[in-house]
């Protein structure tokens, strides 16, 4: 391995054309979840969806995409890139044939699996691209990769920006047609990497083979991944098995629950025979880990964030606060360059920072009552998440080349889960929970009358009952002059629960920051960051 002054130039005549065409490919996931996250209104009106509900739904648009990029990291390299991208086109149009079926007057549960099906169809195309995107740009640019990685996600923001442009200037088009537009740049990114001759990975250059890429993730990396696996059987395979067959007790039970044990361990022992019983490198595991919280804050609250600032301010307001944070945070991301070269922050100095601001720009936004103080809690928010994902991608690319495209293929894949499992339906059920609470608290005789009718239940939490969905949204159409006193203490629970699950859920980035101080105490002790690369590869030469 070598260790040389970094350079900017990429490894392939095509490398500006290939990051542009990986650019769109993941705009396009960008707008499906900036209007995604806006529609959910449409559907708890018209299905009565619980919020726990509403988070699984939102949270299969993370888990699919685990199954993508880990299965697609696995393959790219045997398969070729090319293939990976037309399996993701044809599963982005598949996810909008699913999404549609959803009609007004379907059962609740019916039209649950529609559009859970629908969204981890979409989830698994952009995993799959992004198996193609993060580990080809790594390959182009392997010695800026925080950089060009950074401008590479810089077009999920981007996304949805648009989406939430979109949804606000077709807030009365069907929902059906404003989720349909994410195909238009979907054709584009296909046309962008159609015909292009792609570059290999350092691995693939020296012709690693599976188990010893693999062996950096070792059995600490795989007990991650079983771990998710049997989560997602658990909470998010069960829930919609109940849904099609009606079968709670089974699918809902301890029967159901062995099963997902089962499923979790068999992946672990895969993984782990795969890797010829290597423990695995520690930084890696602790990396898997962090990432793992980076998806629950990350992404788990972007899925939330126009929701809750909706019910605190007003939905309008809330769309055009989601477009400013997601503005902001594209314009940062092509900043990347500037602020460890210029400024002088290691990567690992830059995730300490990001996650000392999202700390506290979330219990700054709790705290909202205006538009303008929005605007300046949410800013400070959104510098805090901006580099978190990408950098995380940079750090697993610089310090395991071995890996290939597995690495950072399966950190994306936790990220993603945890996104889906943990940071989704988890503020789902805070939600639920705090607004019945604070509604309970304030007049017990008004909860019984609003509260939720199905229950909330998340991981080894209780169950709760939160507000029920469309008697919230009857109130919310109302003037201030026209809402009854009980009314109005609904309304303002609802308020309380949701600025109390931003409080909460600042826990997350505050966990993350002490994680990153400790990792950049172990790089001080080593004699600094920096990228190591595999001997007599392309990227070792480019130093």
């Amino acid at each position: 391995m070598s260790n040389a002054q970094p350079s900017n130039v990429g490894i392939a005549a095509n490398a500006q054309r290939l990051l542009w065409a990986g650019f769109f490919a993941i705009l396009a996931a960008g707008v499906g979840f900036g209007i995604r996250g806006g529609i959910f209104n449409d559907w708890i009106q018209l299905f009565n969806f619980t919020g726990l509900e509403i988070g699984l739904i939102n949270g299969a648009g993370f888990t699919g995409f685990c199954f993508g990029i880990i299965i697609g990291g696995m393959i790219v390299d045997k398969i070729g890139y090319g293939k990976l991208v037309a399996a993701a086109f044809v599963f982005h149009v598949v996810s909008a044939l699913v999404t549609f079926g959803a009609m007004p007057g379907m059962a609740t549960k019916t039209a649950f699996v529609y559009l859970w099906l629908g969204t981890f169809i979409f989830a698994v195309a952009n995993g799959t691209l992004e198996a193609v995107a993060n580990p080809l740009v790594a390959t182009l640019f392997p010695n800026n990769r925080t950089h060009y990685l950074n401008i590479l996600h810089a077009s999920w923001p981007a996304g949805m920006v648009i989406g939430g442009l979109l949804h606000n200037a077709l807030a009365d088009v069907n929902w059906k047609i404003q989720l349909g537009l994410f195909l238009l740049p979907s054709i584009f990114y296909g046309l962008l990497f159609l015909g292009q001759k792609f570059p290999r990975s350092e691995a693939s250059e020296r012709g690693l083979s599976l188990g010893e890429m693999l062996r950096d993730v070792g059995v600490m990396g795989a007990a991650v991944v079983g771990l998710f696996i049997f989560l997602f059987f658990k909470d998010g395979l069960g829930p919609l098995l109940s849904g099609l067959t009606g079968n709670e007790t089974v699918f809902l039970g301890n029967t159901w629950l062995y099963v997902s044990i089962a499923v979790g361990a068999a992946v672990w022992l895969w993984f782990s025979g795969l890797s010829r019983w290597a423990l695995g490198a520690p930084l890696l595991f602790v990396l898997f880990l962090t990432h793992v919280l980076v998806g629950a804050v990350e992404l788990g609250t972007d899925g939330w964030i126009q929701n809750i600032e909706g019910a605190i301010l007003t939905p309008s307001q809330a769309t055009w606060l989601f477009i400013f944070t997601s503005a902001l945070m594209f314009a940062l991301r092509f900043c990347g360059n500037f602020v460890e070269k210029r400024i002088g922050l290691s990567p690992v100095g830059i995730l300490l920072v990001c996650a000392s601001l999202a700390c506290l720009g979330l219990n700054l936004v709790s705290g909202i009552t205006a538009f303008g103080g929005a605007l300046g809690a949410l800013a400070v928010y959104a510098v805090g998440k901006t580099f978190f994902w990408p950098t995380m991608l940079a750090v697993a690319s610089d310090r395991f080349p071995r890996c290939g495209a597995i690495a950072i293929s399966i950190m994306g894949g936790l990220g993603m889960m945890s996104a889906g499992l943990v940071g989704s339906p988890g503020l789902g059920y805070a939600k639920d929970r705090f607004s019945g609470e604070a509604l309970a608290k304030t007049d017990a005789a008004v909860y019984e009358s609003y509260k939720a009718g199905t229950a909330s239940q998340w991981l080894f939490f209780d169950k709760v009952h939160g507000i029920d969905g469309q008697k919230l949204e009857a109130i919310n159409k109302l003037t201030a002059n026209d809402r009854t006193p009980e009314q109005q203490q609904v309304l303002d629970s609802y308020v309380s629960g949701n600025r109390k699950t931003l409080k909460v859920d600042s826990f997350i980035p505050a966990t993350m920051a002490l994680i990153y101080l400790v990792i950049l105490i172990y790089f001080k002790s080593i004699g600094g960051y920096r990228p190591v690369h595999l001997e007599g590869t392309s990227a070792a030469k480019t130093h």
